[in-house]
Parts: structure tokens; sequence; C-alpha cells
């Protein structure tokens, strides 16, 4: 079973990643031609009502399908199926509870949030637009924790890649289409395209459900008979217990990030600059650096998905070795994509930019000291996710809540005191949020060897990423230097990029920063190890 699981962990890290780049490169697709449709005005609708919807959805379902996953491990890891099966039941019941409640919130209660809100009535259509989709939602995690619970993150990733597909296009088509009859309606179409994204998302994995529908009955009539059985009761308690934390880590950021927008302008505005200069300054940190980052992140946060039922499932049987080789294996692996990424950032962050932003030159020149700030920030926020998975996989969720309060009160003193001198301004903000997941970070991994006993290893965790890293980072800034002076800055950005990827291939390779056996781990491992045989002879 051990290795079974430990193949699981792997492929399933990778799977999610895959996902995961997708649905933000989907996103980023919908944005630039959704505000080239509706323009500032219908923007202004759009983006009144989504952060409502997503708000509630984050405070409905946040932390319950981990709480499945992980309560769905535990008792498949005891061969206790048709408990595990109930324990999906039960929360797909709760969640579905939970769907109707949000989904009548805010459809019915839209006037009253709008007029809360903005002073602009007409987005009361957009919200409306967006409400059925907090009842599609919550059923669609309540299989992908049971999927997840099992180890398969197949469903999960098809689901998602599926759910945002459909937002796009359903988003981009309607948004259109209703474009004649006003820009609150045009709006509004745009809005549901969450809507059409969650029930396709749902239907996505519902036919997947079915499908394996079989192999669950096999797994019911084999599972133990004398498991221990627990009331409908309990088990929604527990999963309560587990999801409140997780939801509120969850929040914590968003709310902090909101706190910025205040702290940062006024602070700027101390240091004397003026109402159009404060708001440009964080336009570029917000809106031009913070999204950059976010690619990077979706990587680190599928090791972490991954890593809660894996953790779960040996904590739960105390088979502690394994335990341990996973979590050694997921930090190793969270540094290994990490540190490239950050120091990839660091190096190309004003040519980035400017890849990025090519008509707004000043700003992205300026935005670039934000992101090369940020890009050390990507080590850290790697090594808080990953830690964060491990501590909720080993029944310690409210640990890094606490360490991320901790670490955004470091964020908020830092972000007063640096935005307050003119020379610093608003990269004194990206300063505080890397200073923010560094205190998090230490604190979990303090959390992690004190209650796990895992130690990981110096050299292969963080001194071989970091050296193939540097040398990445040197040969990108070569290679960019010199095709720049030949071509502009795109092709040369993008040259770099993927003469960096190869280099730290290379690099950690020849520095034996991954094994053959881990190789193997991965979708294709067995192939990809055989060719990497084959280039070290």
């Amino acid at each position: 079973m051990a290795n079974s699981m430990k193949k699981t962990f792997m492929k399933g890290a990778v799977i999610l990643g895959i996902a995961g780049l997708i649905i933000k490169a989907l996103g980023a697709f919908f944005r630039i031609p959704l505000a080239n449709i509706i323009g500032d005005t219908g923007m202004g609708y759009y983006q009144t009502a989504y952060p409502v919807y997503v708000l509630l959805l984050t405070l409905s379902t946040a932390g319950i399908p981990t709480a499945i996953a992980r309560l769905v491990s535990e008792r498949t890891a005891e061969e206790n199926h048709i408990e595990a099966y109930r324990i999906f039941k039960i929360s797909f019941a709760l969640l579905l509870g939970i769907g109707f409640i949000s989904c009548a919130i805010l459809f019915f209660g839209a006037p009253l949030i709008v007029s809360v809100v903005s002073d602009m009535p007409n987005t009361v259509y957009a919200m409306r637009a967006t409400a059925p989709a907090l009842l599609f939602v919550p059923m669609m995690a309540a299989f992908r924790g049971y999927f997840q619970g099992l180890q398969n993150m197949t469903p999960t990733a098809v689901s998602q890649i599926m759910e945002q597909l459909f937002r796009v296009a359903s988003g981009l088509i309607l948004a259109i289409a209703l474009l004649p009859a006003g820009l609150y309606y045009a709006a509004a179409g745009a809005s549901f395209g969450a809507t059409a994204g969650s029930i396709f998302g749902l239907a996505a994995i519902f036919i997947i459900f079915i499908r394996r529908r079989p192999g669950i009955r096999q797994s019911l009539e084999n599972s133990v008979k004398d498991g221990a059985r627990e009331d409908a009761g309990h088990i929604i308690r527990k999963i309560i217990i587990i999801a409140i934390p997780i939801t509120i880590g969850a929040a914590i950021m968003p709310i902090m990030n909101n706190l910025d927008l205040a702290i940062v302008m006024r602070r700027l505005a101390a240091a004397g600059f003026t109402a159009k200069e404060a708001n440009d300054l964080y336009g570029q940190l917000s809106g031009f650096a913070t999204p950059i980052i976010n690619f990077p992140q979706v990587l680190t946060q599928s090791i972490a998905m991954s890593l809660v039922p894996a953790i779960a499932a040996a904590y739960k049987t105390k088979d502690i070795s394994f335990m341990r080789r996973n979590i050694e294996l997921g930090m190793r692996t969270a540094m290994l994509i990490g540190w490239p990424c950050a120091v990839g950032i660091f190096v190309l962050a004003k040519p980035i930019m400017l890849l990025l932003y090519p008509t707004q030159h000043e700003s992205a020149v300026s935005a670039s000291g934000c992101l090369a700030i940020l890009a050390v920030g990507v080590i850290f926020l790697s090594s808080v996710q990953t830690l964060t998975g491990i501590l909720q996989g080993a029944g310690r969720q409210m640990i890094p809540v606490v360490n991320l309060l901790i670490g955004a009160i470091f964020k908020i003193a830092i972000t007063y005191w640096l935005t307050g001198i003119a020379s610093i301004n608003v990269k004194g903000a990206a300063v505080g949020t890397v200073c923010a997941y560094l205190v998090a970070s230490i604190l979990n991994l303090i959390a992690v060897k004190k209650y796990t006993g895992a130690a990981f290893d110096l050299s292969l965790t963080y001194i071989k990423p970091i050296v193939s890293s540097v040398g990445m980072g040197v040969a990108v800034w070569i290679v960019y230097k010199l095709i720049n002076m030949i071509c502009g800055n795109a092709v040369s950005t993008l040259i770099s990029v993927c003469c960096g990827v190869i280099v730290y291939g290379i690099l950690i390779f020849m520095f034996k920063g991954i094994t053959d056996e881990e190789l193997k781990l991965l979708p294709k491992g067995k192939k990809i190890a055989a060719v990497f045989s084959r280039i070290k002879k």
C-alpha cells in the first residue's frame, strides 16, 4: 500500500499542477477580452458582484473538501470503505444544504448587498447571475473531496478544467450577446459564466463518478465488515471541526490584503504622494506584479492538496516511516519548484513586466521592483503551502492558521513602516508580504518537526535546489543580455525562460537533486527515468 500511495501523491501533484496552470491561463484569457467588450463601466458592475460571490463561496466550501479528503483517506487506510463512502454521502447532503442557503442569500439578498457595497443598483443583475453557482459548486466540492480522499486527483483536475473552460466560453458569449441590451445585462452575462462553469464542472465529475461506480461497489464489498460506524451528527461535527480552521486560514490573507489597501494609500499620502500617484503605485503592485506570483503558487498548492490524504492515511495507521517519507519528499518537491521560479522571476522581473505590458512601459518598469521583491516570497510561500498541507493531514489544522495570522501581523507592521518612506513607497508592501510568508514558514517548519518528527536533508532539500537555481539564474541573465542585443525584449525573454528550464534540469540532475526512484513516481515516470539514465551514461 505504501508504494502505491507514494505514486499517487506525486502523480496527483503533477495532475493538479497542470490543471491549475491551464485554469490560470484560461482566467487570464477571460479578463482581457471581457474588459474590451464591456469597458470600464461594465467591469465595474462585474467586479462589484464577483468578489461577493467569491467570499460566500470561500465561507461555504473552502475547508470542506480537505476535511472530506482527510476523513475518507483515514477510513480507506483502515480498509473501511463502507464508512468512507458514508462520509461522502453525509458530506454531500451537508454541502447541498449549505449550497441552498448560500444561493438563497445571494439571490434574494442581492439588492440589500448592492446597497451596502456599491452605489450602482444595476449591479444586482450580475450578482444574481452568480447565485446558482453557489448551489452547484458545493456539490462538486463533495465529489472532489471524496476522490481526493481516495488519492485520485484526476476527477478534481478534469472538473476544474471543465468548470473554467465553460465559465470563460459562456461568460464571453453571453457578454457579447447581451451587450445591445445594456452594460449591466452584459456584465450579468459574464457573471453567469460562473454558474455555467459550475454546472458543467459538476456534470463532468458526476460522469466520472458513474463510470467509477463499479470499482467503488467492489471496494464496498471488500470492505471490513466490523469497522467502526459513526453516527451522521458525529461525522458532520468532525467535518466542521476540520473545515473551520482551514476556512479561517483561507480568509486571513484576503482580509489582510483589503486592509493593506487602506494602509498603503494612507502611508503613501503621508510620504507626500498625491492620491493619483498613490493609486497608480498600488495598481502596479496589485494589478501588475502580484498576479504573476500566482502561477508558481498553483504548482506548490497542488503538492499541498495531494499531501493531505497521503499524510492522513499514514498518520491514522501509524505508518510513521512512510508518513515522514512523504513529508520529506513533499517539502523537497516544493523547494525544487519554488527556488527556480523565485530566481527566474527575480532575474527577469523587468523583462517579464515589459513582455506582459508592452503598452504601459513606464508602469511596467516601475512595477518590476515590486515583482523582484515578491519573487523572493515565492520561496517562503511554497514552503508555507506545503507545510500547511502536512499539518492538515496530521490533524493539526489550527496551527498553520495561527502561524499565518502571526505572519499577517508582521505584514501590517512592516507595510505601515516602509510604505511611509518615500524612497521605498509601495515596495514596502511587497516586503511586508514576503515577511509574512517568511514568519509563517518558519513557524510551520518548527511545528512539522515537533509533531511528525520529520527530518529534512539539508543538502537535498535546500542546497542542491539553491545552487542549481542560482546557476540557472546566471545563465538566464547572460542569455537575455546577449539575445536582447539582436532581438527585442519579447523574443529575448521567451528564449531566456526556455533556456532557464533546460539549464535547471541539467544542473539538478548533475548535482543529483532528484533520484531515479523519485522520477518513477511521476506520470510516465519509468520512461522519464529510463531517458535520463541513458543521458547519464
